[in-house]
């Protein structure tokens, strides 16, 4: 019965810090409503809006202007998002394929797409081979270009390519951006364990490249990549991967956070790729601090893969999970804080401890 009555006590207690606390915890936070899941940047957005009115122009400049001036890492997110929209509203890429059929830009949005589309085929190691001639057509194009050499890499590990053909795709990658972010996380896809490699292979390659890359390059984050991977997919304790070496990949990627603005939408997926990892760390108020970084910017990964999936990822509401989890911060974080914090009155005006 005295157990009971202790257990039942802490109950209420937590319940009344959390009603008490959480207001004050969640004041950094940009309220639900204004939350965007995978806004699009200044740039990108009116494309988006022409692809819809299959006007492909404003596309077409947009990547023809990322591919002159090399912006490669710009040009990887632009061809993923476009190819994305095509996915469901493909007329405008069918007009602009039409009327520019050698196109380079329109040819690697148009490969993005059969890739995309190969990949969640029940054959899908069969329809990706097909598909081979195509991303090589591609990569012949544009000679500098390392974002078909990030499609080469997704697709090798899709057709089960082995590991000497694993390595020239890498080879030629980094042979035309070594510090490029998208075929990095490609590399470390197939490295990891889901895969052909397992978590200590993906957190050495993770490391090494981190360790390598510019101070502000999204590429120093990619330990915290590694750590997700070994967090959400069993076995949860691994004795290859010591929990030491996620935490240090989690603070290498707050300490490139922290380089940005609060709300850039540069950083938005690695940010939110730490936040994902710092809740479940149960590193609370860190988790709290970045969720204010992230600000209106959530993105559809993380949140949108089911927790314990592998190869076979279940979808999920990357907005509705998003949000879950920034109210758990909140709660956990309220759940912990005394229900009268030293220096506060009973009113939290200052004044006498309450007792």
């Amino acid at each position: 019965m005295r157990r009971t009555m202790s257990s039942l006590l802490r109950v209420l207690i937590g319940a009344v810090r959390t009603t008490r606390h959480a207001p004050r915890l969640a004041a950094g936070f940009v309220p639900d409503d204004d939350v965007l899941l995978d806004a699009p940047d200044e740039r990108l957005a009116p494309a988006l809006v022409a692809a819809a009115l299959a006007d492909p122009e404003p596309a077409a400049k947009l990547l023809a202007t990322t591919r002159d001036a090399g912006e490669w890492e710009d040009r990887d997110r632009y061809v993923t998002r476009l190819a994305t929209f095509a996915y469901s509203r493909g007329d405008w890429l069918t007009h602009w394929m039409s009327v520019a059929p050698g196109d380079p830009d329109a040819l690697l949005v148009a490969a993005q797409l059969a890739v995309r589309r190969a990949w969640e085929s029940p054959a899908r190691a069969e329809r990706l081979r097909e598909l081979g001639p195509l991303i090589s057509a591609v990569a012949e194009t544009a000679p500098r270009d390392p974002v078909p050499w990030r499609l080469a890499l997704d697709h090798a590990r899709g057709a089960h390519a082995g590991h000497t053909v694993f390595e020239s795709l890498w080879e030629q990658a980094v042979r035309r951006s070594p510090h490029h972010y998208g075929c990095h996380v490609a590399a470390l896809k197939y490295l990891s364990a889901q895969w052909y490699g397992s978590h200590r292979a993906a957190f050495d390659f993770a490391e090494q490249a981190a360790d390598d890359a510019a101070p502000d390059s999204l590429v120093r984050a990619l330990p915290v990549r590694a750590a997700y991977d070994r967090l959400r997919v069993p076995p949860r304790r691994d004795p290859s991967v010591p929990e030491p070496r996620i935490d240090r990949a989690a603070d290498r990627a707050l300490a490139l956070s922290a380089a940005f603005p609060p709300g850039d939408p540069w950083p938005a997926e690695v940010r939110n790729l730490l936040a994902y990892v710092l809740v479940e760390r149960a590193r609370w108020e860190e988790a709290r601090q970045e969720f204010g970084r992230i600000g209106a910017h959530a993105t559809s990964f993380p949140w949108g893969v089911a927790p314990g999936s592998g190869r076979g990822a279940v979808r999920e509401d990357p907005l509705r999970r998003f949000l879950t989890a920034r109210d758990r911060v909140r709660g956990e974080l309220a759940r912990r804080t005394p229900l009268w914090e030293p220096g506060r009155g009973q009113a939290g005006r200052g004044g006498p401890v309450g007792h």
